[in-house]
Formats: C-alpha cells, sequence, structure tokens
C-alpha cells in the first residue's frame, strides 16, 4: 500500500541551507519526501495552503521536568504523557524527561516509568525518547534547586542501577566531575552509551577540559548551577564556550541569563553548539502559585520560579516556542540560527540528526507552521497533525 501523500504549500521554510521563500514541503506518509520553491508537484492529493507562513521543524527539548501541571519525576506513565502531550502544543515533537535529584528508589521509579513510556511508541501526545538524569551525581556547593539530602557521590554501582531500570532508555545523565570518581563516571557512562553533561558542578576550568577531553559532551544551562566567569578563572562556562566537541545548553527565558549573555555564548559557541532548552517544571503553563520540584516546594511568580523562601532559581515555566522567539526577538538572531540551536543541534547531540531536526527529504515530517509573529499555529508529528489550530481544519 503506497503512503499517503500531502502538500504544504507557499511557505517560508527553514531549511539547512537557508530560508526557502514561496516554499513547499512533500510528505509520503510520516516522511518528507521532498522540499522545494515555486510551484510545487501536481501529484498530492491533500494540500495545505500555509500563506506565507513559516515552517520549521519540530522542536528537540533536552532539557524538561514537566508541564501543563505534570511532572517528569513520577512512577506513572501517564503523568509524563500528559506533561509531554502540554509541550507538543508548544512545538516540542521530541523530548527527553528530565529526572531532578530525589531519594534513590524514586529516581529507580522514574527512569522505569520513562522506561514505559519510551516503549509504547506513540507519538501523539508527546514524543519522549529516553530520560535525562540530573542528578544525584551533583556538587553540594552548585546544587542550586536541588536537594542536597539526595546527592550521591560518583559511584559506578548506583549509576549501573539506574542504567539498569532504564533498560537502554537512559540518554543523559548531568553529573560534577571535580567529585571523587567523577571523572570515572564521565568515561563509564559515555562507555555505556549514555551522554554526559557536566553541570551542577564547581569545576575549575581545567578539570572540566579534562572530563570533555574523557567524552562529556554536554553542558547543563550554560552559566547557572556553576562557577562565574572570571577574566583570569575562566572555568566551566570558558571551557564549554572554547571547546569544539561540547554542546552548551541555554535557558533563553530572560530570567536565567541576561540577553546579553545569551547572544556572547550564540557568538562564541555557534548555534551548530548552542541547544535551546526549557527546563520547565510542573508549572510550566499552570499558572503561578506553590508547586513541587522533585521534594522542594517553590513559588511561581509573574512566572519566575524560586525555591519557597528564598531566591534559588528552580526551573521555569518556559516553553521551546518561547524561547526560540526570543532568540530572534531580544537577541537579534536570525531564525535560522534559532530553529538549529532549538532543532538541529540537539538532533545531532542525540544521534539522531539523520532522522529529524532538519527539513529534508527522507527525515521524518515533524513540523512547526509558525505566524509572522512566531506564534505556534499548528504542529505536525510523524506526518500527522497534532494541535486542532485554526489553520488545519
Amino acid at each position: 500500500m503506497l503512503p499517503s501523500v500531502m502538500l504544504l504549500t507557499n511557505a517560508r521554510v527553514v531549511t539547512p541551507a537557508g530560508v526557502r521563500e514561496a516554499g513547499w514541503v512533500r510528505i509520503a506518509g510520516d516522511r518528507i519526501s521532498g522540499v522545494g520553491s515555486g510551484p510545487p508537484p501536481p501529484d498530492a492529493p491533500t494540500c495545505h495552503e500555509l500563506g506565507g507562513r513559516w515552517l520549521v521543524p519540530g522542536f528537540i527539548d533536552l532539557h524538561v521536568h514537566g508541564g501543563g501541571g505534570h511532572a517528569m519525576l513520577t512512577s506513572d506513565p501517564a503523568e509524563i504523557r500528559s506533561a509531554a502531550s502540554f509541550h507538543r502544543a508548544h512545538g516540542t515533537t521530541r523530548s527527553l524527561a528530565s529526572i531532578v535529584s530525589a531519594p534513590f528508589e524514586e529516581m529507580l521509579a522514574g527512569v522505569a516509568a520513562v522506561r514505559d513510556v519510551v516503549r509504547a511508541g506513540t507519538t501523539s501526545d508527546g514524543h519522549i525518547m529516553g530520560s535525562h538524569l540530573e542528578g544525584p551525581f551533583l556538587n553540594p556547593r552548585r546544587c542550586g534547586a536541588h536537594d542536597p539530602r539526595h546527592l550521591l557521590t560518583p559511584d559506578l554501582a548506583a549509576f549501573d542501577q539506574l542504567l539498569d531500570a532504564a533498560d537502554g532508555t537512559l540518554r543523559v545523565i548531568t553529573l560534577a566531575p571535580e567529585l571523587p570518581g567523577g571523572l570515572d563516571l564521565v568515561r563509564h557512562a559515555v562507555a555505556a552509551g549514555v551522554i554526559v553533561a557536566v553541570g551542577h558542578s564547581d569545576a575549575d576550568h581545567a578539570r572540566a577540559m579534562t572530563a570533555f577531553d574523557a567524552g562529556a559532551s554536554l553542558v547543563t544551562h550554560l552559566f547557572n548551577g556553576m562557577r562565574p566567569f572570571h577574566h583570569r578563572l575562566p572555568g566551566l562556562v570558558g571551557a564549554a564556550l572554547a571547546h569544539p566537541g561540547v554542546v552548551c545548553e541555554i535557558i533563553n527565558d530572560g530570567v536565567h541569563l541576561h540577553d546579553a549573555t545569551a547572544r556572547v555564548a550564540f557568538q562564541a559557541a555557534g548555534s551548530p553548539r548552542i541547544a535551546l532548552v526549557t527546563d520547565a517544571i510542573a508549572a510550566a503553563g499552570a499558572g503561578d502559585g506553590e508547586f513541587q520540584l522533585g521534594s522542594a516546594t517553590v513559588l511561581v511568580r509573574d512566572g519566575e520560579v524560586r525555591l519557597a523562601g528564598g531566591e534559588t532559581l528552580a526551573g521555569s515555566t518556559l516553553t521551546m516556542d518561547v524561547a526560540v522567539r526570543r532568540t530572534v526577538r531580544m537577541l537579534g538572531l536570525p531564525i535560522t540560527a534559532a530553529v538549529d540551536a532549538a532543532s538541529a543541534t540537539p538532533a545531532r547531540l542525540l544521534g539522531i540528526g539523520d532522522r529529524v531536526g532538519t527539513i529534508e527529504p527522507g527525515r521524518q515530517a515533524d513540523l512547526v507552521v509558525l505566524s509572522d509573529d512566531l506564534e505556534v499555529e499548528a504542529v505536525m508529528a510523524a506526518g500527522e497533525w497534532t494541535t486542532s489550530a485554526r489553520l488545519i481544519s
């Protein structure tokens, strides 16, 4: 049976080669089968005229703890799917489920629940690709909103327990390589096929470079949860921006970073080494009030999340569409750079850049339609519209 064919026409299509004005994308089944400009091919029974709107690849969020009132750290797979569904409406077609530091048994149950979601293999409510362990092997000096009672010294046996519970679905772990046994854990995790991110770390420049040379390839929310950059003590920040094999997460919400700082990061590393992330918690999309992040109580006021009784930032209420929009509007970068950081860069990091993250023939049809103002109007996952946006009827 031949796959169904659909055409999206008259769009500003953001591709790796640049923006195709008056562009079209041909979709056969769940795959992109053609991309061009001008008159589209006449062989599609279904055609959506996009009226000059932007067409970009689906966003991939490497770091998200929840959304829509739902948390990723849970033993209930339905809770994880609900959080992913919230972010799907904001253009995130794939993500990792980030698990905050918690009692070890809860973390084991959390990665097992993510495993069950991944095995279910559904894309209609949000494609979870695996888990991201943000802990428990973090430095108490830079723990941020992580409860220090639940942090552990790097331990290969403990890591292996988490790895076994995930059963092939643990994709990323954030750790502090300067802790005793930290570098051994970097090498061990990389050998097990897990991406190592350096974060919540007090590493100096030399230790950070050693960790990167040992195989760590990601930095968790650059500038946050680490030593500040100093012109004589560049620390983890300086090492990450300078090392060509390292991708740097950026929380571009205007709270975690000054816009000028985010702009410097893009200019120093380039969009192929910047990954826009949300670090969103359950409070995203749920309004102001009191919420839980693991065992911590957090307060949300005017969209900013802080630990109750203090000023420590505790995740965000950011969504990926807002991060992309701010990159263009507030940082002044071209949409091609914003889309690279939201889609292509995380896809390459995860080793799936040949399947998703760009609009090219052969890639999966994960697409987002954006208005002139870069607001989400429709979302497609694996060739199926997943939103009830007014554009698609």
